[in-house]
C-alpha cells in the first residue's frame, strides 16, 4: 500500500491505495480517500496520521522521534600528520616563510603551497581538483583559503625575480629557483661530497594555450602534437635526492638543455666539480663538442648497436676484463661487474660486463629462438609485424628463415654497455658510478608521474612554473619519506 494524490477539478485529495495481482495483472484499488489535500495540510492532520500509524512501526518510530538521525562527518588525518612534519624537517617550510617575509600578503601563502603539494602527492591534477579535494582532508590553517589563493601562490612561486643573474637562456629566475638555492644551502652538509648529477627531462602538454610563453609546439613524448607543451628537465644526486627542476618552452630541443643546466649548477649553487650523467637522448656531437672545450667531466652511456665504429672498433678489441666490487661486496659475488678499458681515436671507452645480466639476455634470446621455430611452421606472415622476431630473420621471397649471423651478432651484447667519458676517473670507479643510474632511473620514473600533474589549464607564465614547482616540492618529500622508511627498517 502506499499514499498517492488524486487530482479533481482545481482540488488534489490524498488517497490510500493498494496493489494487488488480478489474473497476473497488477492492478489498483482506492481503500481510502483521506480528505482535500490543502485542509488536511492546514490542520496538521497528516502528521497527526503518521504518527497514529507510527505505533505499529518501530522504525518510523526512530524517525520521528529523531533517535534515528546520526550526524557524522570524517575527515582523514595521517597523509597531513606524515607530511607535515617532512615538511617542516626538510626546511621546507622554513624557507618559504623566509621568503615570504615582506610580502604583505591577505592569506597564508606557506599553507596554499602545502595543500598543493600534498594533493600532488595524494592524487595529483588540476589546482581546481584541489580546492574540492581538500575538503575530505583535516589540514590546519587552510580552511580559509579558496581557490583564488591557490592561485595567487603559484604565481608568487613562479614570479621573476628583479635581479636576473643566473637566469638561462630559455627562461628566466623567478622565486622557484632562489627556494631550491636555499634548501640547497640548508642542506650543504649531505651535499658536500656531491660528485655525480643525473638528468633527464620530461614534455607536459597543455589543455590551453599554456601562458605566453612556455606553452609551444615542438617534440611531443606524449604523442599529441597538435597541443602546446613544455619541458621540464629535474636535477637529481647520487644519493636519490632532487636538486632543482628547470621549466622551458615546449619547442626547446633536450640537447641544448644539457650545457645550460651544467652552467647553472656551477653558478647557483656553488659546485665546483662534479660529473654530470645525462640521458643519451641529450648528447650530440656539438654538445660534446661543447663539453670538451669547456673541460666540463661527464660520463655517457654510448648507443653499442647503431654507432659503427663502437660495433666494430672498441667492442672487438681484444683485452681481459677485471672485476670490480662495491665497497663491502666480497669477492665471492656470483655475478660481479666485469670492465675493459680501450682507447679508440683518443677516447676513453669502458666496456662493461654485468654476469648475471649476461645470463638473463641469453636465456632470454634462447626462448625467442624456439618460440621463433614453432611459429615458422605455421607460416612467416605473423612474424613480419613482431620486432622481437624479426630481428633474428631473413625474408626470401615470402618465407623466412632463421639467420644464424644475426643470432650470433645479438650474443655480443648480452650483458654489456660502453661508457665514454673525458675524466681520469678509474674505469672500475666510473662503471660503478654509472650503474648507480639504473637505481636513480627509478626515481625519475616517479618524478615524470609527479610532474605530469594534467590538466594544466594556467594561463601565466608564473602560475605555470608554480604549478610545476609544486610537483617537485612533492618530489622531495616523497623522496625524503622513502629515505626515513629504509632507515627505520634498517635498524
Amino acid at each position: 500500500m502506499f499514499a498517492r494524490v488524486k487530482k479533481s477539478g482545481k482540488y488534489e485529495y490524498l488517497q490510500i491505495v493498494e496493489n494487488r495481482k488480478e489474473q497476473g495483472k497488477v492492478k489498483q484499488r482506492v481503500i481510502a480517500t483521506i480528505g482535500r489535500l490543502d485542509q488536511l495540510r492546514d490542520k496538521n492532520r497528516v502528521e497527526t496520521l503518521i504518527r497514529s500509524l507510527s505505533r505499529f512501526s518501530e522504525q518510523a518510530l526512530l524517525i520521528l522521534s529523531g533517535q534515528s538521525d546520526v550526524a557524522a562527518e570524517a575527515l582523514t588525518i595521517g597523509p597531513t600528520m606524515i607530511f607535515e612534519r617532512l615538511w617542516q624537517e626538510t626546511g621546507i617550510q622554513k624557507v618559504l616563510k623566509a621568503t615570504l617575509a615582506g610580502r604583505k600578503f591577505e592569506f597564508d601563502v606557506e599553507r596554499a603551497i602545502f595543500l598543493v603539494v600534498l594533493h600532488r602527492l595524494m592524487v595529483s591534477g588540476s589546482d581546481r581538483a584541489c580546492e574540492k579535494w581538500r575538503r575530505d582532508y583535516r589540514i590546519e590553517g587552510v580552511d580559509e583559503l579558496d581557490l583564488h589563493h591557490l592561485y595567487r601562490a603559484m604565481g608568487f612561486l613562479g614570479e621573476d625575480l628583479k635581479d636576473q643573474t643566473d637566469a638561462g637562456p630559455f627562461s628566466p629566475r623567478c622565486v622557484k629557483d632562489q627556494i631550491e638555492e636555499h634548501l640547497f644551502s640548508a642542506r650543504r652538509n649531505l651535499f658536500s661530497e656531491l660528485e655525480l648529477v643525473f638528468f633527464d627531462t620530461a614534455s607536459i602538454y597543455f589543455e590551453g594555450q599554456g601562458g605566453s610563453s612556455i606553452g609551444q609546439r615542438g617534440f611531443s613524448k606524449d604523442h599529441r602534437p597538435d597541443l602546446k607543451q613544455m619541458v621540464v628537465g629535474v636535477v637529481i644526486d647520487d644519493h636519490a635526492r632532487p636538486i632543482c627542476c628547470e621549466i622551458w618552452p615546449g619547442n626547446t630541443a633536450d640537447v641544448k638543455t644539457l650545457i645550460p643546466v651544467a652552467d647553472r649548477l656551477r653558478s647557483r649553487f656553488g659546485i665546483r666539480q662534479f660529473y654530470i650523467v645525462p640521458d643519451r637522448g641529450m648528447i650530440s656531437s656539438a654538445t660534446l663538442a661543447e663539453k670538451e672545450r669547456e673541460n666540463t667531466p661527464y660520463i655517457l652511456g654510448v648507443r653499442m648497436r647503431r654507432v659503427t665504429k663502437i660495433r666494430d672498433e672498441v667492442l672487438s678489441r681484444p683485452g681481459r676484463f677485471t672485476e670490480v666490487f662495491p665497497e663491502g661486496v666480497s669477492g665471492n659475488d656470483p655475478s660481479p661487474l666485469k670492465v675493459k678499458q680501450v682507447i679508440h681515436e683518443d677516447k676513453r671507452y669502458i666496456i662493461c660486463l654485468n654476469s648475471r645480466q649476461a645470463r638473463k639476455d641469453t636465456a632470454d634470446r634462447k626462448a625467442i629462438i624456439e618460440s621463433l621455430r614453432e611459429q615458422l611452421k605455421k607460416g612467416a606472415g605473423s612474424l613480419v609485424g613482431n620486432k622481437g622476431y624479426r630481428r633474428f630473420l631473413t625474408m626470401s621471397r615470402g618465407s623466412a628463415v632463421i639467420d644464424v649471423k644475426k643470432v650470433e651478432e645479438d650474443a655480443r651484447y648480452d650483458g654489456k654497455w660502453v661508457l665514454t667519458t673525458n675524466t681520469d676517473l678509474p674505469p672500475e670507479k666510473m662503471a660503478l658510478r654509472y650503474k648507480e643510474l639504473w637505481q636513480v632511473e627509478r626515481v625519475f620514473r616517479d618524478v615524470k608521474t609527479l610532474l605530469e600533474t594534467r590538466p594544466v589549464f594556467h594561463q601565466c607564465d608564473e602560475n605555470i612554473r608554480g604549478h610545476v614547482f609544486c610537483s617537485f616540492l612533492a618530489l622531495v618529500l616523497r623522496k625524503e619519506l622513502e629515505k626515513v622508511l629504509r632507515q627505520s627498517v634498517f635498524f
